[in-house]
């Protein structure tokens, strides 16, 4: 379990790594309230802490580079909490010394036909708060049929989300691993939310209006085969170039961390980063299939590409 102070040395990669100096006294300060709260853990719940993950909340951040990460927590999924718990000091830390006002919101998906919270969300945070309001979520692991609420999540980050001070689109990731419910129930919207609407809500809408303000990406764990109807809608809702399949799932985090450091233009610390982790070969398998397309539209780049290339389908300039 990564901590929240600055010693890389327990890391298990053969090279070294020292975050950026700049943010040292934030990263102090979050160590040593993780030192006075004691072992961190997320296991042992029965549920969520319903206060601080109530849908009906309206959330804003004032930051320039709020974040969204939100995880599948049916079935098969409901481990991917704690994995991205085990990493939030790695996660933070290492992208708030790109964008120092970085702050993070956290979500929890599930079904609304069958789950009793299929929807659980924080608000927005940075350095140690993050903890508690990560650790506020619950991994259900329940779960019907194979499609998922992710429209109720879309509905409501149209509905309940403001960043008012954003001044490029700032990144909302999903880690899932099915497809969604076409349609959202105007009763769940209700009863969820707390908003009433004028009849049901079309999910592939809901996503495509989300994509306007969010550089919105589905990372797909390793299942189905691409190309297949999960692919299919959540191309239909994001667009199909913004469909990441995960080849190792362990290393769900690092693939959204490499994908923000690359379009914030810090790819090579990232890379330093995880070498100080994992193996070489892993920090292959993670690092290829980033730099091969753009981390803002998911166009494809140029083997050929390097110095600072400019993307012929968004016009996003890249340090390659």
């Amino acid at each position: 379990m990564y901590s929240w102070d600055e010693d890389t040395k327990s890391w298990y990669g053969r090279s070294d790594y020292a975050y950026s100096p700049a943010a040292s006294t934030k990263r102090a300060k979050a160590a040593k309230r993780a030192a006075a709260s004691g072992p961190r853990t997320y296991k042992g719940k029965s549920g969520p802490n319903q206060k601080i993950i109530d849908p009906k909340k309206h959330i804003s951040s004032k930051s320039a580079n709020p974040l969204i990460i939100a995880v599948d927590v049916t079935g098969s999924m409901a481990s991917w909490p704690a994995e991205i718990f085990d990493r939030l000091p790695l996660l933070y830390n290492t992208l708030s010394q790109y964008r120092e006002d970085l702050e993070i919101c956290f979500a929890a998906i599930g079904d609304a036909k069958v789950d009793q919270w299929p929807l659980q969300v924080t608000s927005f945070a940075s350095g140690f708060d993050l903890e508690q309001l990560l650790g506020s979520l619950y991994g259900e692991g329940g779960g019907g049929d194979a499609p998922e609420s992710y429209g109720l999540f879309a509905h409501w980050v149209n509905t309940h989300v403001e960043i008012p001070n954003v001044q490029e689109q700032p990144f909302l990731i999903v880690f899932g691993d099915i497809g969604m419910h076409p349609v959202i129930s105007g009763k769940a919207i209700e009863h969820y939310l707390g908003d009433r609407v004028n009849g049901d809500i079309n999910a592939i809408q809901a996503w495509q209006q989300v994509t306007q303000n969010w550089n919105t990406w589905f990372l797909r764990r390793p299942s189905g085969k691409q190309g297949d109807q999960v692919d299919g809608q959540w191309g239909e809702a994001i667009g199909a170039q913004k469909i990441f399949r995960i080849e190792d799932e362990q290393r769900a985090v690092d693939y959204a961390m490499g994908l923000i450091s690359r379009a914030w233009g810090y790819f090579g610390d990232f890379q330093n980063n995880m070498r100080a982790r994992q193996d070489e070969d892993k920090v292959v398998q993670v690092s290829k299939p980033i730099e091969i397309i753009c981390p803002r539209c998911g166009g494809p780049i140029p083997v050929s590409a390097s110095g600072m290339f400019s993307c012929g389908y968004c016009g996003t300039t890249l340090k390659i």
